[in-house]
């Protein structure tokens, strides 16, 4: 067991610092690694887990390091439905409970558009919610909505509970496909949340 453990955090030594030069290439251009141009060999997989409520651990110990979650977060890549770490020479699976990052504050703005919403997640990314970067509501094993945001190609952000409350205090109801529907207007598109009866009804 101990040499499994050796070998584990000789890998994440090695990510870490495959990571760091990655984002140091990447803020010389002003931008995020382009993991969606590397596609290394898979290495098999970390003992790394992102969980519901946004807490990283690795080995089952949270990772303490803020900066270290930041870093790592930068090079996820989401693949058939399974979450990876990557670099240019090397790509490990990680588990995420359910998306692998949380929208924890919302911005309320407007442009020529009208209604303009930005979110910060949990490793300090701004996500101006538009028709790139929507919203989508599930619903959640209580049977109320859980919505998400797209950050970034396949990867999603949990809005928390109390940002959920906020947006349905600004929601609006429009006409989609001839159906009166409730949600959330961003950037120039609508997000249906519900059917705005039933919405009417909740409230």
């Amino acid at each position: 067991m101990a040499k499994q453990g050796q070998t584990a955090n000789r890998n994440l030594d090695g990510l870490t610092t495959a990571a760091r030069d990655a984002a140091g290439q990447a803020a010389a251009g002003k931008g995020l690694p382009p993991v969606h141009l590397w596609n290394p060999p898979f290495c098999g997989d970390l003992d790394m887990r992102i969980a519901g409520d946004g807490t990283w651990f690795y080995l089952g110990t949270p990772i303490g390091r803020p900066a270290l979650v930041r870093l790592f977060s930068t090079i996820l890549k989401r693949e058939d439905g399974k979450h990876f770490l990557v670099t240019p020479v090397e790509k490990v699976g990680i588990t995420v409970d359910d998306a692998p990052f949380l929208a924890v504050e919302m911005a309320k703005d407007s442009d020529a558009r009208g209604p303009l919403l930005r979110f910060r997640t949990n490793v300090d990314d701004w996500v101006t919610c538009d028709a790139d970067h929507g919203l989508r509501f599930e619903v959640a094993e209580d049977g109320g909505l859980m919505p998400y945001l797209h950050v970034r190609a396949d990867l999603w952000a949990k809005v928390t509970r109390a940002l959920y409350y906020d947006l349905v205090d600004i929601g609006e109801e429009r006409m989609v496909d001839g159906v009166p529907k409730f949600g959330i207007a961003s950037g120039g598109a609508f997000f249906a949340m519900a059917d705005a009866e039933q919405m009417r009804e909740a409230l």
